[in-house]
């Protein structure tokens, strides 16, 4: 076990994960957004909206990430029409491309997700807000939201953790985050194991923080509930 590598290795790593981390949120961000958004389409009645947002979810949960990063960046740039419209100055950067992705696969968990935690929500809460002469729009910000909210923390904080993890497939397009320095150390070091138990360590280490904060936020809002 060479140890020395390990200490080396360790600030180069830790400097990449900056590019992990803003992958992260980046796409937690858009993909929290859109699966709101979906989540709202899929509890729609009418049956034309529900199906399209329905679909947008089987396709994105049904196929694995790495597929989807590839169709996104290798495949959207063969269609000629695109690398003449103002899109190609996003599709060609990596970074872009790994982003869209990421929220794309996101943002299909977050609204199963949140889907159903609004269908957890009793239907006499509502009906009584209603019948105070409240509007639909404080109902669904005041009420809905909040409750939606609390419901899916659990399920939720997994996504998240997932999502980390999910962000090392950047590396497969040419993107340096935290696995990408990784392999770059091995390719000239031919020390795997070292180098992946330091990656692997800060990758536990985020968890850890994740996992803590997403367990604050759900003893702070079952107190205050």
């Amino acid at each position: 076990m060479d140890f020395d590598l390990m200490f080396t290795s360790f600030p180069k790593l830790l400097g990449a994960t900056a590019v992990t981390l803003k992958l992260l949120f980046a796409s937690l961000f858009f993909g929290l957004i859109i699966g709101l958004l979906f989540a709202i389409l899929r509890l729609n009645k009418n049956i034309f909206i529900n199906k399209f947002a329905y679909g947008y979810s089987y396709v994105f949960r049904g196929t694995p990430l790495l597929v989807q990063i590839f169709i996104i960046y290798f495949g959207l740039g063969q269609i000629e029409y695109l690398r003449s419209t103002f899109l190609w100055v996003i599709l060609k950067e990596p970074y872009w491309c790994a982003i869209i992705a990421f929220t794309l696969n996101t943002g299909a968990y977050t609204s199963e997700i949140l889907r159903s935690a609004f269908q957890t929500i009793k239907p006499g809460i509502i009906e009584a807000s209603k019948s105070l002469g409240v509007s639909n729009k404080i109902i669904f910000f005041k009420i809905q939201i909040p409750i939606a909210i609390r419901q899916s923390l659990p399920a939720y904080g997994n996504e998240i953790i997932l999502m980390m993890k999910g962000t090392s497939l950047a590396s497969t397009v040419t993107l340096m985050d935290l696995t990408g320095v990784a392999k770059y150390i091995i390719s000239t070091t031919f020390k795997p194991i070292e180098v992946f138990i330091v990656a692997g360590g800060i990758y536990l280490f985020m968890t850890f923080i994740v996992h803590n904060i997403i367990k604050f936020l759900e003893k702070k809002y079952y107190f205050n509930s």
